[in-house]
């Protein structure tokens, strides 16, 4: 899996870079356009393709004055088919969005159909995109890479109408247009460092014992980004030496397993059974992430749940959707370590790809702890597809 790069934003505007993209996550989940900026100087409308409504898409394009697109991942396009022919366009390694073009103008059925493998069957698609569209890659760091990544923020399926600013009521301060149509204004260059700098800005906000029912000497520290987002969690058993290897466990919130013990996948047997672990051997630390469905949110899990429900094993179900296969990233966890005191640990995971990733946040990995359980009828295919694809140790 690919290590993300990203900008970096000086210490003075950083809490001004995390409120813009916050704001703007909260304007497309309401389904409103956003405006966002880019570095050539270009300028485009955009809203999530999930919340494109017909009276959303006229205004998108009496604004601009320009022809809405879809922007989506080369993933979900690859899986829709439209790849067997040349791209236009930057065809760098690096570019992962392309917009698509539809030969009849693109209507709300469509973005949503295009968006979401759900949303209609295959002969439907076809019926509504009778011509193959014209595709072109955009660069890694553009507007429609901004916009599809602000989607994924928004825990939204990752695609994105778009169209650029034509209209020339705007060109002589955008800045007053936007503010006069009640829209947002984002500098895309926010977008793409968002993740590093929401890391960076964790602070321990709020601790407290909390006894378990297999661990009673715990402490639980909740750490929040300076823009008040979503608080991620150190689950802190006994009393860690930060001198030595602390043994410790990366564990993405999984609402339906841990909760609610879900049997198809095997995230609530991890979780107490790393309790259990770091307890018997006298301390460690549990790192509670806000990364449900390996980073794409619980609403696109159930999604791809629906898609397993068709025969799709895990990994493929988070593609057709448009995500990568784990979206997850470590630099929360590699911050709240560093806040800890911990510069060392012994990983509790059959994951190869969280050392890894792990130790390029500059965590020393001394060990890799396997973490097994028995597997269920619900979950033999998801536990071999982790092992098949993903790498996992069991």
């Amino acid at each position: 899996m690919p290590h993300r790069s990203s900008h970096s934003v000086p210490t003075s505007r950083q809490s001004v870079s995390l409120l813009s993209v916050e704001r703007a996550v909260s304007e497309l989940r309401r389904g409103r356009l956003v405006a966002i900026g880019g570095g050539d100087g270009r300028t485009l409308l955009t809203c999530a393709a999930e919340a494109a409504t017909p009276e959303v898409l006229e205004s998108l394009r009496r604004l601009t004055q320009s022809r809405p697109l879809l922007s989506l991942t080369q993933r979900r396009a690859a899986v829709l088919g439209l790849l067997d022919g040349p791209l236009r366009g930057d065809d760098s390694e690096q570019a992962k969005v392309l917009t698509l073009d539809p030969q009849d103008p693109l209507t709300a059925p469509m973005a949503a159909a295009l968006a979401d493998p759900l949303a209609c069957s295959t002969a439907e698609l076809a019926a509504l995109l009778p011509t193959p569209p014209r595709l072109s890659l955009v660069p890694l760091y553009s507007c429609e890479s901004a916009a599809v990544g602000l989607t994924k923020i928004a825990r939204l399926l990752p695609a994105a109408v778009t169209a650029e600013i034509h209209n020339p009521e705007a060109h002589d301060d955008l800045g007053r247009w936007t503010a006069r149509h009640q829209m947002l204004l984002l500098d895309g260059g926010d977008v793409f460092q968002y993740e590093a700098t929401s890391a960076r800005t964790l602070r321990r906000v709020s601790e407290a014992q909390v006894p378990l029912a297999d661990a009673e000497s715990t402490r639980i520290v909740a750490f929040r980004p300076v823009d008040g987002g979503i608080e991620h969690l150190a689950i802190i058993i006994g009393q860690p030496d930060g001198t030595q290897p602390v043994l410790t466990r990366l564990h993405s919130e999984c609402f339906t397993g841990d909760l609610l013990g879900s049997l198809r996948c095997d995230c609530g047997d991890q979780l107490r059974g790393a309790i259990q672990e770091i307890a018997q051997v006298g301390s460690g630390v549990l790192l509670y992430l806000a990364q449900e469905g390996r980073g794409i949110g619980l609403v696109n899990k159930l999604r791809a749940y629906a898609l397993q429900d068709q025969g799709v094993d895990t990994m493929d179900a988070n593609e057709l959707l448009g995500f990568d296969a784990d979206e997850r990233i470590y630099l929360p966890a590699a911050e709240m370590l560093r806040q800890l005191g911990f510069s060392k640990v012994r990983l509790l995971t059959n994951n190869p790809f969280k050392v890894e990733a792990l130790s390029r946040c500059r965590v020393d990995v001394v060990e890799r702890v396997p973490h097994r359980f028995p597997s269920n009828p619900h979950n033999q295919t998801y536990l071999a597809t982790k092992a098949d694809k993903g790498g996992h140790l069991f």
